[in-house]
């Protein structure tokens, strides 16, 4: 190492110079005031710097590198006089194999070689098939093994449960992860812990060895807990006539469209179709209808109180289906409510199926207040909307479970009359447990 000293008026001037001349791998080895600043003169500073003296490093790598050329050299006159040697055995030692069996080859007669059995490689194939079997079933048993630890380790992912157990104490293990499923989907708590009761009383043991069967029985119990209204075909002279009730923006006018559609063109038997419109407070309900029963052929009555929604029924007798769209109204508004009584109660021949049409993104406690406070009309079936909008479906099942009404329709997006089917508890279920609706089952449709 070599020294440098630098001097400036100040420290960051000296190691400013340092670092001009030495370069940035200069290390600092000190920095002192060597004078204090006067009425005449300035401070003064020292640094000294410490640096590689570049011709003793040029002079020691020279000698490393004459050193490794030499070492190189005696190692390569070395390495080829051990190739040389070894060559050498192995001629001395193929020349005396080659003797060895020369030998051999003249005392034959007096010594002759047993030919090897051929049974003796018959044996052995057979223990080498012997050991690949064991081998093969080896493999297996620790794949099944592996199978149910994989089952095992995701149960126990699944079992984070909360201080609150169901009334039938602690659920086991292999039911964590359908627990788990049904509660976030939005099921209400009590009516979950009711199905998990009976699915622990009725299940048989010998089914609750995996996941897998636990999820096949629990479908099979929700599906029963949800009614749905069958679609049947009418016989002459049986006609229906069908009321769209429901708070706002759950999609009446839409939905009604659809089945306008459905029962016109695409069920097996063709219906003549009428529509009535009750909405005559949005002008832009009466013209999305009116448009909709023009590309149709479908006759359409407007009506703005109960004497000309007699009229229209009249009007519309010789239709197979009659569908009436109604104003929304929100479900804390009795007077609108009681208006749509009145309509209901206007003496006519036929009775009137009010379905109530629900979107399925609402919260469990506002479905409960819309059905709650649209029930005086008489509610007959269920229709949920917007079920691509939404991937917890577990209030619509306690919402049918705590009311026992069925499901007549399902409806998911906006194109007509495409996204509309009939209920289908299997569908229901299964948008549930998959955490999203699929697409559409048609039944009923002419092919």
């Amino acid at each position: 190492m070599k020294l440098m000293t630098f001097t400036a008026p100040s420290p960051a001037q000296a190691l400013k110079a340092a670092r001009k001349e030495c370069g940035e791998e200069a290390l600092v080895v000190s920095t002192k005031q060597i004078r204090k600043k006067t009425l005449t003169q300035p401070a003064l500073y020292e640094v000294v710097v410490a640096i590689e003296d570049r011709s003793r490093k040029r002079e020691e790598r020279h000698t490393a590198a004459k050193s490794t050329l030499e070492k190189d050299r005696i190692d390569s006159s070395k390495s080829k006089s051990e190739r040389s040697h070894s060559q050498e055995e192995e001629v001395l030692l193929s020349i005396s194999e080659a003797a060895r069996e020369i030998s051999q080859i003249a005392n034959v007669t007096s010594a002759k070689r047993e030919p090897r059995s051929k049974p003796v490689s018959n044996v052995t194939e057979e223990r080498v098939v012997a050991v690949e079997m064991k081998e093969r079933e080896a493999l297996k048993a620790i794949r099944k093994e592996l199978t149910s630890l994989a089952d095992k380790v995701k149960l126990i992912q699944n079992m984070v449960w909360e201080e609150k157990k169901p009334p039938g104490g602690t659920i086991p293990p292999e039911f964590a992860e359908i627990y788990r499923i049904a509660k976030q989907s939005g099921m209400d708590p009590l009516h979950l812990d009711e199905i998990m009761r009976l699915t622990l009383e009725h299940m048989p043991l010998q089914m609750r060895s995996s996941s897998e069967t636990v999820r096949r029985y629990f479908r099979t119990l929700l599906r029963k807990m949800v009614p749905v209204r069958l679609e049947r075909p009418l016989v002459p002279p049986q006609k229906k006539i069908m009321m769209l009730v429901g708070p706002t923006g759950v999609g009446k006018t839409t939905t009604l469209a659809k089945l306008a559609a459905r029962y016109a063109y695409l069920m097996r038997e063709k219906y003549k179709v009428g529509i009535i419109t009750l909405d005559t407070y949005r002008i832009g309900a009466v013209e999305q209808l009116m448009q909709y029963a023009k590309m149709m052929r479908i006759g359409i009555e407007a009506v703005v109180d109960p004497p000309e929604f007699l009229t229209a029924l009249q009007t519309l007798s010789h239709m197979d289906i009659i569908l009436i769209d109604t104003v929304g109204s929100s479900q804390y508004d009795k007077e609108k409510i009681e208006k749509l009584q009145q309509f209901l109660a206007t003496n006519h021949d036929v009775g009137i199926d009010v379905s109530l049409v629900m979107g399925a993104p609402t919260k469990l406690e506002d479905l409960r207040a819309i059905y709650r406070n649209f029930s005086p009309l008489g509610i007959d079936t269920l229709i949920f909307t917007k079920l691509d909008e939404t991937r917890g479906f577990g209030n619509i099942f306690s919402l049918v479970y705590e009311t026992q009404k069925p499901v007549s329709y399902l409806s998911m997006g906006q194109e007509v009359p495409d996204d509309l089917m009939v209920a289908d508890s299997d569908y229901l279920v299964e948008s549930l447990l998959e955490g999203k609706a699929g697409k559409p089952k048609r039944k009923g449709e002419a092919k």
